[in-house]
């Protein structure tokens, strides 16, 4: 894993997401909902998305 940086769209915040794989990192919209999938990882729990979000350590994908 590499310590990742905001590449995606200005004005964006990455939080922590779930899907039916697990848990994320991506972008949302609070009135369209999930916009992206940032991470290449899933985790397992929400705590484990968070503390990878927190110290920065998750590869991001290069083409979210």
């Amino acid at each position: 894993m590499t310590n990742a940086t905001q590449t995606t769209l200005p004005n964006t915040v990455f939080s922590v997401l779930k899907s039916a794989a697990g848990f994320y990192i991506g972008t949302f919209c609070p009135v369209e909902g999930p916009i992206s999938r940032e991470s290449q990882e899933y985790w397992r729990t929400e705590a484990q998305a968070e503390k990878a979000l927190q110290t920065g350590i998750w590869t991001q994908r290069p083409h979210p």
